[in-house]
């Protein structure tokens, strides 16, 4: 078993290059998708002055089981994923884009390894979007979690009858990320789904735009 599996795998890229970029947003796939996938949204935004950047999990899933399976149960995929995205984070910093102009955005899947990560490391991000996405791991997780999202704006959307994201987890998730000193826009779509509204895509809109404006 590859240790590490994540490990150079492509990241498509989006618009103009990082350096020249007013904003990076890193957008997280789900499962059995592609980089691809998630770069509709980028479409769909429609927003100029944004370098887009979307890792790609090796075999489509970026850890094998559900994400309220015990945590041991989802590696290496899931130490790997968290591995890839601190590293795209640490590049951006090395170029001298700190995180306080990254904005990460994932789906599904895809929204809580975003999700994870942000909070796993705590700091002032541009913008974090959770769409169809919470916290990894069983109930009764310990989220200890170190640091401070500074302001953070942190927007959560979920159906209230997704199959895949219990409404409790997102709700803790609401309340992790406020206790971390995020600012988060918390909503609740009656009988969506497992998708990407459009209320959504206008609302991570706002946020960029916010970013965006001067």
């Amino acid at each position: 078993m590859n240790a590490d599996p994540h490990r150079g795998q492509p990241i498509v890229h989006r618009g103009p290059a990082p350096a020249a970029a007013r904003l990076v947003a890193i957008l997280v796939h789900g499962r059995n998708a592609a980089a691809a996938n998630i770069l509709t949204i980028a479409d769909e935004l429609g927003l100029a002055g944004v370098a887009y950047l979307a890792p790609e999990a090796a075999d489509r899933t970026w850890y094998p089981n559900s994400f309220l399976r015990p945590l041991p149960e989802n590696e290496p995929g899931l130490s790997s994923a968290l591995g890839l995205l601190e590293s795209m984070v640490g590049d951006l910093r090395q170029r001298g884009i700190g995180s306080e102009r990254v904005a990460i955005i994932g789906f599904s899947q895809g929204a809580c390894l975003a999700l994870e990560y942000a909070a796993r490391h705590a700091r002032r991000y541009a913008a974090l979007a959770g769409l169809s996405g919470a916290l990894i791991g069983p109930p009764g997780t310990p989220r200890a979690y170190a640091g401070a999202m500074d302001g953070t704006p942190v927007f959560l959307g979920c159906s209230d009858i997704d199959p895949h994201i219990p409404l409790a987890r997102v709700h803790e998730t609401a309340g992790i990320f406020r206790r971390l000193g995020a600012s988060v826009d918390e909503r609740i779509y009656p009988g969506m789904g497992h998708l990407v509204g459009a209320d959504e895509i206008e609302a991570v809109r706002v946020l960029l735009r916010r970013y965006l404006s001067p």
